[in-house]
C-alpha cells in the first residue's frame, strides 16, 4: 500500500479509539510531508535511512514509511486493525446497520483537523453511503466559520469531488450559528443552494429559558432549517470539561420541530450526547424525526455514530423516525422541501 495511504489510516484506528491528539497528529503530519515526493524518491530515503532527516518524521512513522515502500501493509497498521476490529458498542446494532449516511461533518476548512477527502475516505471505511460537509458559519470566528465567499468556494470543491464518481456521495451544507435574535448565521441565498441546513447555538449558552426559547423557535421557524444541532450544548465529559445543558421550554421546541419537519439531531460525540435521554423521549412523544450525526471533526470521529444509535435504540426511537436511515435520494427531497 502507499505509505501515505497507510499513515492516514493509522491516524484513523488512532482517532476512533480517543488516542491523545499529539499522537494522530504525528502521523498526519508525516502522511503531509512525504506526499509531495515521488515513489522513487521515497524509496531512496527509505533505503539509505534518511526519512528521519526529514523535519516531523520520527522512528514509529519512519518504519511505517519503510514497510510500506517494501511492499507491505506496515506492523503497526496491521495490529491497529486487529485491535479495532470489534464495533465501539455492540448494544444498537440493529439501528447502526440501518444508517447510511451522517448529516454533520467538519473538515479543516473550519475547526476540523483533516481535508474534505481524508473525511470522505474515512466515511468510505465505514461503508458510509453519504457524508454532508457542515463546516461553521462565519459568526463562529474561533472555529474559521465560512464567509459568503470561501462557502461559495467550498459548494465548487463538493461538486469536483462528486464528479469522480466514488462510492459516497458527498452532500453540500452547514452547522449555521442559530444568532441571538434567532437568525440563521448565513445569507438565505447561501442556504438555499445547500443540501443540509444544520443549526446550533453555540454562544450564550446560560441564557434565561425563555431568551433561549424563543432563539432556538426563530431558527426552526426559518423554513431552510433541517436539523438542530446539539440541543442543549452540554458537554458530559472530555478535555474541554463539563457544561450544564441550556435551559428552554423543551415542549415547545420539540413541538416546534414536529411543526415545522425540522430533525431533532442525536449527537453521537461521547462528550456532549445530546439530547439527554429525558429530552430524547420528550421528542420522541412530540412526533419528532431524529437525525443520528457524529458531529465528526476528525475521520476517525465518524464511527462514533455507533454512540448515537445505540442511545436511540435504548430510548425507542423507531428506524422509520432517523432521516439518516433513508436513501440519499428520498432525504434530498426531504431537506429541499
Amino acid at each position: 500500500m502507499l505509505a501515505v495511504d497507510a499513515l492516514n489510516e493509522i491516524g484513523f484506528w488512532l482517532e476512533r479509539s480517543s488516542a491523545p491528539s499529539f499522537k494522530v497528529a504525528a502521523f498526519r503530519t508525516a502522511a503531509k510531508i512525504i506526499a509531495p515526493l515521488s515513489e522513487d524518491e521515497l524509496a531512496e530515503r527509505a533505503r539509505s535511512g534518511r526519512l528521519t532527516s526529514m523535519k516531523g518524521i520520527g522512528g514509529r512513522t519512519a518504519e511505517v514509511i519503510t514497510q510500506a515502500v517494501a511492499g507491505d501493509v506496515p506492523d503497526y497498521l496491521i495490529g491497529l486493525r486487529e485491535r479495532n476490529t470489534e464495533p465501539l458498542t455492540t448494544e444498537g446494532a440493529g439501528l447502526l446497520a440501518r444508517l447510511r449516511g451522517d448529516l454533520h461533518a467538519h473538515s479543516e476548512w473550519s475547526d476540523g483537523s483533516t481535508t474534505i477527502e481524508q473525511m470522505l475516505h474515512g466515511a468510505e471505511l465505514l461503508g458510509r453511503e453519504y457524508l454532508a460537509l457542515t463546516d461553521h458559519s462565519p459568526n463562529l470566528t474561533i472555529a474559521n466559520g465560512l464567509s459568503v465567499e470561501r462557502l461559495t468556494e467550498q459548494l465548487d470543491v463538493v461538486t469536483e469531488i462528486n464528479a469522480t464518481g466514488g462510492p459516497v456521495r458527498l452532500l453540500s451544507g452547514i452547522e449555521v450559528d442559530i444568532l441571538e435574535s434567532g437568525e440563521l448565521d448565513q445569507t438565505p441565498e447561501m442556504l438555499d443552494r445547500l443540501d443540509v441546513v444544520v443549526a446550533s447555538v453555540h454562544s450564550k449558552l446560560r441564557s434565561d429559558r425563555e431568551t433561549m426559547t424563543a432563539r432556538m423557535l426563530g431558527a426552526i421557524r426559518t423554513p431552510r432549517t433541517n436539523v438542530l444541532g446539539h440541543c442543549t450544548g452540554r458537554l458530559v465529559q472530555g478535555s474541554r470539561g463539563t457544561r450544564p445543558q441550556s435551559m428552554f421550554d423543551a415542549e415547545t421546541i420539540f413541538a416546534a420541530c414536529a411543526e415545522n419537519d425540522v430533525a431533532v439531531e442525536i449527537n453521537s460525540r461521547p462528550e456532549r450526547q445530546d439530547p439527554p435521554d429525558d429530552l430524547m423521549r420528550l421528542a420522541l412523544e412530540a412526533g419528532c424525526l431524529f437525525s443520528i450525526d457524529t458531529d465528526a471533526h476528525a475521520p476517525g470521529q465518524l464511527d462514533y455514530l455507533a454512540y448515537g444509535a445505540e442511545r436511540a435504540e435504548r430510548n425507542g426511537v423507531p428506524p422509520e423516525r432517523v432521516i439518516t436511515t433513508w436513501p440519499v435520494e428520498r432525504l434530498l427531497e426531504w431537506t429541499r422541501g
